[in-house]
C-alpha cells in the first residue's frame, strides 16, 4: 500500500456508519470487508464483495490471517457485537487500520445499501433468544414442581448479564458451531487463497 494511501485512510475513525463506507467503498482505496457471522447467516444476507472468516475461525487462526491482511479492513456482524470482538483478536496482532461497521448488516440493510440475498436462516441473535427464553420458561415451569429447578432460569438470567456486560456470548458461541449453522464452513485454506487472489486483482 503506498504511503499517500496509507495517510488518508489512517484518519478515518475504528468505527464506520453505514453512509461512510459506502462512500469509502466507492472510493479508489476502498477497504476489505470480512463478515464473521456464521456461513448460515452469511448466506442469508451479505454485503457485496465481502469474504465470510465466521469468529470462531478468525479466532483460532488470528496469526495466519495478520499474516494476509495488510490493507484497510472492516469487520462486519449483524450488531456489531461480534465484529468489536474479532476488532479485539485482531488488534493483539498489531494489525493496523481495522474498523467496525456499527450497527452491522442491520443498520446497512437500514440505510438502503445493497446486500446480496441467499436462503433465509434465523440470525445467532435470534437463536440466543429462542434458546435462553425457552430455558428460563422451563426452568420456571418445573419449579411448580420441583422447586430447585428456578436455579436454572437465575443461571440464565446471569449469563445474559455477563454476556451483556463482557459484550460477548458463551451461548452464541456454542449455537455457532451447532450443525445448521456451519453447513458450508468456508476452511482456512479457502479463505486465504480467496484473499490472495483478491490482493492480485486489486
Amino acid at each position: 500500500m503506498s504511503d499517500s494511501i496509507s495517510t488518508s485512510t489512517s484518519r478515518r475513525p475504528a468505527g464506520l456508519d453505514a453512509p461512510a463506507l459506502q462512500e469509502w467503498l466507492a472510493a479508489p482505496d476502498g477497504p476489505r470487508l470480512l463478515d464473521v457471522r456464521t456461513p448460515a447467516e452469511f448466506e442469508a444476507s451479505h454485503i457485496p464483495g465481502s469474504y465470510n472468516v465466521p469468529l470462531d475461525l478468525l479466532k483460532e487462526h488470528r496469526e495466519e490471517f495478520r499474516a494476509h491482511l495488510d490493507e484497510d479492513l472492516v469487520l462486519i456482524c449483524r450488531s456489531g457485537a461480534r465484529a468489536t470482538q474479532a476488532e479485539g483478536l485482531l488488534a493483539a496482532t498489531d494489525l493496523p487500520n481495522v474498523h467496525v461497521l456499527v450497527g452491522g448488516v442491520t443498520a446497512w440493510e437500514s440505510a438502503g445499501a445493497p446486500l446480496n440475498r441467499g436462503a433465509e436462516t434465523w440470525e445467532l441473535e435470534r437463536q440466543v433468544r429462542l434458546l435462553a427464553g425457552a430455558i428460563v420458561l422451563v426452568g420456571v415451569l418445573l419449579s411448580i414442581v420441583v422447586p430447585w429447578a428456578k436455579w436454572i432460569s437465575a443461571g440464565i438470567g446471569a449469563g445474559l448479564v455477563v454476556a451483556a456486560l463482557t459484550n460477548s456470548c458463551l451461548m452464541g458461541l456454542m449455537l455457532a458451531k451447532m450443525p445448521w449453522n456451519r453447513r458450508e464452513t468456508p476452511d482456512l485454506e479457502t479463505v486465504l487463497r480467496d484473499l490472495a487472489a483478491a490482493d492480485e486483482s486489486r
